[in-house]
């Protein structure tokens, strides 16, 4: 197992789908069972042994980061876009210097889930290798996917490895915003703003990203809806 100690967290977006919930604040601020939604990727990041957190931030940052300041038990630091959105490829490709050339997470901030037997922070860091893969996605079961309307976005095959779903005959699984990458995935990244797909395909053509399933329940906190499914699900599941 190689030890994966930095993250990022995309606190950066709109927000336009969860509205009006984020009219007086950014989405990662959006509560859910009791707490925003950032504090519960980064408790998980924190239980998975990662010591420093990097959020990006752009609408109502001022807010997120006083949010943020508050936390004592992590490194907290910010990777401003306040001046123009890069979406998720270009956000990370700005972050870059805060990760000392290390492997490191990057979840979502609309992600979060109920875990089953077995934590996926750490089940992705026993899975990884950065020998062979430049990427390792979290993968999400569809039938038990929340708040998710898609189709499913990835195969996984016999070797680990994952190909785009589309035109494959295999389940297909989605893709719940969570990853490890190793830096060399985003050389030669286009400048300005892009989406990690670009950077994904390439990774999926050198056969150098893989997948790891997630054990429990994926809820995609992405509208007023969704967070309400989420708050309901989540109560039912507290101990009594």
């Amino acid at each position: 197992m190689s030890k994966v100690t930095r993250a990022m967290i995309m606190g950066a977006g709109l927000g336009i789908r969860m509205r009006p919930l984020t009219d007086d604040r950014p989405k990662p601020m959006v509560m859910v069972a009791g707490r925003p939604l950032i504090d519960h990727a980064i408790d998980r990041l924190i239980a998975a042994g990662v010591t420093r957190v990097v959020v990006n931030v752009h609408y109502k940052a001022e807010m997120l980061r006083a949010h943020l300041d508050k936390r004592r038990d992590v490194d907290i630091v910010y990777s401003d876009e306040t001046e123009r959105l890069l979406d998720t490829g270009g956000g990370v490709v700005k972050a870059m210097p805060h990760f000392g050339g290390e492997p490191f997470f990057v979840i979502n901030s609309d992600s979060i889930w109920a875990e089953g037997g077995i934590p996926p922070l750490p089940a992705m860091q026993r899975l990884w290798d950065a020998s062979r893969m430049d990427g390792l996605l979290l993968l999400a079961e569809m039938e038990t996917a929340m708040g998710y309307d898609g189709g499913g976005d990835f195969v996984l095959e016999a070797d680990g490895k994952v190909a785009r779903a589309k035109d494959r005959g295999e389940q297909p699984y989605a893709y719940p915003g969570v990853q490890i990458v190793h830096p060399r995935l985003f050389e030669s990244a286009p400048d300005g703003a892009f989406s990690t797909n670009i950077i994904w395909d390439r990774a999926i053509a050198a056969e150098r990203l893989s997948g790891c399933v997630l054990d429990g329940v994926w809820i995609h906190v992405g509208t007023p809806e969704a967070r309400a499914e989420a708050n309901a699900y989540l109560a039912a599941q507290a101990p009594a």
